[in-house]
């Protein structure tokens, strides 16, 4: 089962959705290049439809559950 994402968690980008959205007070759509598989971001907040707010390196976006997975901070590699 999938680990569940609290506001402040990292996240680690799984598979990239066909587009994104940005979580700016103007949402605006954006091609699915703005962000890379692997990259980490940190979680905002949670809004409708089990989308999450993530803070990336250059934004904030709007991303469903099932294109994120937590980041264990805890494992040491």
């Amino acid at each position: 089962m999938p680990q569940s994402i609290d506001v402040g968690n990292r996240v680690r980008i799984t598979s990239l959705p066909p587009y994104v959205k940005t979580a700016e007070p103007m949402p605006m759509l954006r091609p699915p290049d703005v962000i890379h598989v692997g990259e980490e971001g940190t979680v905002l907040s949670r809004e409708p439809g089990d989308y999450w707010s993530v803070r990336m390196e250059n934004g904030a976006y709007l991303l469903s559950r099932e294109y994120l997975e937590v980041v264990d901070v805890d494992s040491v590699d």
